[in-house]
């Protein structure tokens, strides 16, 4: 690409695999604006804006949200560090999805033996995804019961590597948002609020399939030990009960339908 080469908003989404909509917010939200436009008005994006479309790009990847993102953009940061941040956590990814496929090689030994894989060789492939670690696995069975665990595991490695990311990056997240609405006095009729709670049950459907009882042993694993079930050891009980009974509230208000979000990306995962 030459030094004068310019890129209009539809052939660098589509070089980029985001989607005209993404581009367009994130130009509103300040986070990726094109340094030039033709005399119509059309967005043009230079070689530097493709530098920060890369630098949005792997930190996204990294686990970072918008905000955070503009936060570190704006300061400034080491193009060097960045790089090296983003091959280390493909590296540690590519690591972990060879544990996970030698862990699905000895289930998928298992059943072309005829032999039902045991519940410990489930668990087993289900920490490699990035599930509940041994701690919680514990919580869970004095809730769940084997079949259940399964329904779980089963629907867990269905969603690959997607599960960890769903499990502990945007699930945590959901929570802690909702614990600072809540410690900040917003009330949980707020649609703020109705909306990370929906969110919350969606993901949950992704892993319980539905099935009220599990989704009900889930959320008591939670009041029974939120420290082991978090993976915070500090994590008070009375603080993760209270934010349990502020969700639970949320839930009885969602029969009013919500107001359309505001924010393009709002509503995607």
């Amino acid at each position: 690409m030459t030094a004068s080469t310019t890129w209009k908003v539809g052939p660098l989404a589509e070089a980029s695999g985001l989607t005209v909509r993404t581009l367009h917010h994130w130009d509103t939200i300040g986070l990726l604006s094109p340094s030039r436009r033709t005399a119509g008005g059309h967005r043009e994006y230079t070689e530097d804006d493709l530098v920060r479309l890369y630098q949005v790009l792997a930190l996204r990847g990294l686990g970072l949200g918008l905000d955070t993102i503009a936060a570190c953009l704006d300061a400034g940061v080491d193009p060097g560090r960045l790089v090296r941040d983003h091959l280390a956590k493909v590296e540690a990814s590519i690591a972990a999805l060879d544990v996970l496929r030698q862990r699905l090689r000895r289930l998928d030994d298992s059943l072309a033996a005829g032999q039902y894989p045991t519940t410990g060789m489930l668990l087993d492939a289900l920490h490699a995804l990035g599930g509940t670690g041994p701690e919680g696995e514990h919580t869970l069975r004095r809730h769940l019961d084997d079949d259940q665990l399964r329904v779980l595991e089963t629907r867990a490695a269905a969603l690959g590597p997607a599960a960890h990311y769903l499990l502990e990056i945007e699930w945590p997240e959901l929570y802690r948002r909702a614990d600072r609405l809540r410690t900040a006095g917003v009330p949980p009729t707020d649609p703020k609020v109705r909306r990370l709670v929906t969110r919350m049950d969606e993901l949950s459907t992704l892993f319980t399939g539905g099935d009220a009882g599990i989704s009900t042993g889930v959320r008591a694993a939670w009041r029974d030990d939120p420290a082991a079930m978090s993976g915070e050891p500090e994590a008070p009980a009375d603080g993760w009960r209270e934010l349990a009974d502020y969700l639970d509230a949320a839930r009885s208000d969602s029969l009013r339908p919500l107001p359309p979000s505001s924010s393009a990306e709002g509503a995607r995962p």
